[in-house]
Formats: structure tokens, sequence, C-alpha cells
């Protein structure tokens, strides 16, 4: 039990967070702007932590399903904690964009941030660094499609209409990604994996037997992380927005918060799988959590707008739809070959720092 606790620290000083914030939320709001930035900084870092332990116990999952189950379980768990922070500040904030700016923010950590300093620190240590091209090709056509379908022809949809566009998104977006786990999980599935040579390493002694032992450890650590997020993201929504009412930051700067939460545990992920020549997982990883990031959780949102009566703007600025798109065709010049390298690597990060520059002016 000892151990346990010691291994979950993380999520103990995530709940510790949540008994304390739960109470205190109004003293906070009432002790003024500064006290209420201080606290929502505070929770941010907290679900951060949970988060973290979150991913971890998906990867736990990973481990033991193997792919292509591997990386459906951390993607899915990426979006989850995702979908129930955007859940919660939907209900505390008027912002029309909030979905999209944070789904767009994902799609550019994923692609561009994720992606690019995988290949980049995985090819300046091992150079050109293999992965099944088919899994690449796949994941940016439907990427491609399911973005052009929700984020770009809204804007050409009247308002009256929204009702009937948000319903057909829906459809649309479940019956591609029934078919693509088809897919990946049946005739296809050897279109998301690779063959690495295996390297015998003698079992360290001293290694958690936790390992090898029941899934319900991990699920269950899983679901009580979730839950914290939930409680934490409550109070971080409200005290997050009195924090910066009036501040003049840009109106993004929340999205991006909330989509950094859902992806830090997969750039961490990612990075090591990089380091650790094994770039199949990466390309997983990254194209995979965009694609569910769109097809998962814009059907959801779409769903709570439609039950609520509030419409959403899901439609792409100018701006982010040239930054959408040129990433899209970017990586799918640079995963053509079948493998990465350093340069390519650095590009998709010259995107990722020229979204940083487009969204620090608000543009």
């Amino acid at each position: 039990m000892f151990a346990l606790l010691r291994r979950e620290v993380f999520l103990i000083i995530a709940a510790l967070a949540a008994v304390v914030a739960l109470p205190l939320e109004h003293a906070a709001l009432a002790a003024g702007q500064a006290a209420s930035l201080a606290a929502a900084i505070a929770l941010i870092l907290a679900i951060l932590l949970a988060s973290v332990r979150v991913a971890h116990h998906a990867e736990e999952l990973a481990e033991r399903v193997g792919e292509p189950y591997g990386t459906m379980v951390l993607t899915l768990s990426a979006v989850l904690v995702e979908v129930v922070i955007l859940a919660i500040m939907m209900s505390h904030t008027t912002s029309p964009t909030l979905v999209r700016d944070t789904i767009y923010s994902a799609v550019m950590l994923d692609i561009n941030a994720l992606l690019g300093l995988s290949a980049l620190l995985g090819g300046l240590k091992h150079g050109e660094q293999p992965y099944n091209v088919d899994s690449g090709n796949t994941y940016v056509v439907m990427i491609l499609t399911a973005v052009g379908v929700s984020m770009v022809l809204p804007a050409f949809i009247p308002s009256e209409h929204w009702r009937s566009y948000s319903l057909f998104t829906i459809v649309v977006m479940v019956l591609l990604y029934a078919l693509f786990l088809r897919m990946q999980t049946g005739r296809h599935s050897y279109f998301f994996s690779y063959s690495y040579a295996q390297h015998a390493k003698p079992r360290d002694a001293t290694a958690p037997a936790s390992a090898h032992g029941p899934l319900a450890t991990p699920i269950a650590l899983m679901a009580v992380g979730v839950a914290l997020i939930g409680l934490l993201a409550e109070v971080m929504s409200v005290t997050l927005d009195a924090g910066l009412a009036g501040v003049g930051v840009p109106p993004i700067v929340a999205p991006l918060l909330v989509a950094t939460i859902s992806a830090a545990p997969e750039i961490l992920t990612a990075l090591r799988a990089a380091l650790a020549n094994r770039m199949q997982p990466v390309v997983n990883i990254a194209l995979g959590a965009s694609l569910s990031t769109v097809i998962l959780t814009i059907p959801i949102i779409e769903a709570l707008a439609l039950a609520t009566g509030k419409p959403i703007q899901m439609a792409l600025s100018p701006a982010q739809t040239v930054m959408m798109f040129l990433s899209l065709i970017v990586a799918s010049i640079n995963i053509h070959d079948g493998e990465t390298n350093a340069i390519e690597g650095m590009t998709h990060f010259v995107l990722f720092m020229a979204f940083l520059m487009l969204a620090s002016l608000g543009v």
C-alpha cells in the first residue's frame, strides 16, 4: 500500500488540491484578480499532475494490449481529459470559439510540436528513423477530411441552419471514426505497426510486479485521475476567467492551456520513443491524437450544443485555416517515404513557432 501511495504522489497532490480548492473557491474570487489568477495557476499545475498520471496508466494499458490498441488507449485518454475540461469550461464562459481554438491548438501541438520535436531530436541522434508509411498517409487524409467538414465548411453554413449542420457533423464524424476503428483493429491493423529489432534485456528484480498485474488497477486509477481533473477544472475555469478579465491577453490563451494539459504527457511519451529510435509510436501518437481530437471531441461538443440550444463557432479563422492546411500539407510531404529526419522535424517546429507567434498577436 505504501509503495502504491508513493507511486501515485501526483494523484494525491491533485486530490489535496481539490479538497482545498472546492471550499475556498468563493474566497479566492473575493480576494481579487491577483488571488484568482494565482489560484488558477496552482490548479492548472495540479490538473497537469493528474493528467500525467492518467497518461502513465494509459501507457501501462497500452503496453499490455499492444499495437494498434495501445495507441488507441493513449489518444483516447488524452481526448477524455480534453473533453472533460472543455465541457466544464463551456458552462462558465460565453466564448463561442473556446472549443474551436482548443482543437486548433491541440492539432498544432500534436503535429507541429510533438511530431516536430520528436523527429528533430530523434533525427539528430539517430539520423533517418523508419516507420510504417501507411499509418501516416491514413492519418493525414482522415485528419484533412475531418477538419474540412467540421471546421472549414461551417464558415459557409447560414446561421439559421446551424442545428442541421451540427447534426450532420455528428453523424459523419461518428461514421468516419467507426470505419477507422474497424480498419485500425481489423483487416488493416498492420498499417499502424512497425517491426523493430528486439534487444533482450535482463529482468530487473526490483521492478514492480504491478506491470503484469490485473488491468483493473490502472483502469481504476485512470478513472480517479479523470474525476480529479473534472473537480479541479470546475474551480480552475472560474478563477481563470476572473484572473484574466480585462488583462488583455490573447483570447487563445485559455484554449491553449487546455490543449497543453491534454497534450503534455503525450509529448513526453513521444520524445522518449523518438530518442529510443522508435518513430512508429511517435507517428501514431501525434497523428492519432490529432485525429481523435477532431473526430471525437467535435461530435461530443456539438451534441452538447444541440442539447443546450447554444451554437458554438467551429469555423476556423482565415489565419487558422492557413496554418491548419499548411501543417497538413507539410506533414503529407514529410511522411511520404516512411522515414523522418531532423530537417523534416525542423519544418514542423518552425510551423509551431509560427503558430505561437500568431497566437501572441491575437490572430
